[in-house]
Formats: structure tokens, sequence, C-alpha cells
């Protein structure tokens, strides 16, 4: 690399990091034009196509390709530090990304290995629910009564005088039945 550092560059220009699917492509740009000069795609990182000089952060031997199967490998140096390590980090971050890709398609194709999440019922589980604010009709007149215990440890609302209630409550996994009450008088519990 010190020979790089001394040497005045054959080129200078514009690098540019792009990705098509999986492949990253490092992009030597002409600065004013943007005409490409030379490109090298990266398939894997750390990897033949991208290495870093042992004694230098800013420089790096990338094997640029014409795309008729010619291939070169140059030394590539950054004036800035900052601008190495960015280009360092564009790549990690390509490549990551890469790699969670993969490992969402493994799981897409094998749903069945990961966990399992069991939302339902166990036998003889029972759930509590607090309504809390509710108000009273218009027209009822004296103090709120407790409502009675219903099936599965559910509060249910005596049905309105004279009418006929139909409750349906399924703890467990069995397909439910209409479980209907004749008129009531308030506060007497549902069966």
């Amino acid at each position: 690399s010190s020979e790089l550092q001394s040497a005045q560059p054959a080129w200078s220009g514009r690098l540019r990091i792009t990705a098509k699917g999986k492949i990253a492509f490092i992009k030597l740009e002409d600065k004013t034009s943007g005409e490409l000069f030379a490109q090298a795609p990266v398939e894997q990182f750390p990897g033949i196509a991208v290495e870093s000089v042992t004694d230098s952060s800013r420089y790096f031997v990338i094997r640029i390709e014409d795309g008729n199967g010619r291939r070169a490998f140059i030394g590539v140096g950054f004036v800035d530090r900052g601008d190495a390590f960015d280009f360092n980090v564009a790549l990690q971050d390509h490549f990551k990304w890469v790699r969670q890709q993969s490992e969402l398609a493994k799981q897409a194709e094998n749903p069945d290995q990961g966990p399992k999440l069991d939302l339902g019922f166990k036998e003889g589980q029972t759930i509590k629910l607090n309504i809390a604010n509710m108000k009273k009709k218009e027209g009822a007149t004296g103090n709120a009564r407790p409502r009675p215990a219903g099936l599965g440890g559910l509060s249910l609302l005596p049905p309105p005088p004279g009418g006929k209630s139909s409750a349906s409550v399924c703890p467990s996994r069995e397909r439910p039945s209409s479980l209907s009450a004749p008129a009531q008088l308030p506060g007497t519990p549902i069966t």
C-alpha cells in the first residue's frame, strides 16, 4: 500500500455501490459525466472480489470485470478515511440483508420447523372479562345490581324483562351450542 499511497493514481473519479438482487456492484464512474469506467460484481463479502489491504484502512484491491469474461485486479484508494469506512459498511449491510432474506425464504419453505404458537383454550381454562363504565339504561331505577356469573367465568348481563336471551360461550374447541333461557327476573342467574 505504500506504493499506492505515494504514486499518482492512474484514474480518479466517483465510486458507487449498487445492488441487483443478491449481487452488489462497485461502479467506478467519471465524477462529472457519470460515465462508467469499470465495475466489480461482488457476490460475497469478504471475498475475492474485494479485499482490504493489510496495512491501511483506506486501500482495497477489487476485481473488475468487463462483462465478456475478462477480469483484472486493481488497487483502489480513498483520500478520506471516513469514505473508506462507509464503503466497507455499505458492503457489509448489503450482505447482511442477503443473509436475512435467505433465512426468511428457508422459514417460508419449512413453516413447520419454527416454534408453534398455540392460542387455543386448554381444557378447563377460563378467562375473565371486566366490563367497566357500563351506563344504566334510561328509565332504570334502583342501584346497580351485581351481574350474575355465567359460564366459564364470563360475566353475563341478565336478559331484558319479557324477552329471551341467547348466549353462546365456548371455552373449549367444541362446536358451540345455542344456550337459550326463558324470561327471568332480574338478578336471577342464567343456568
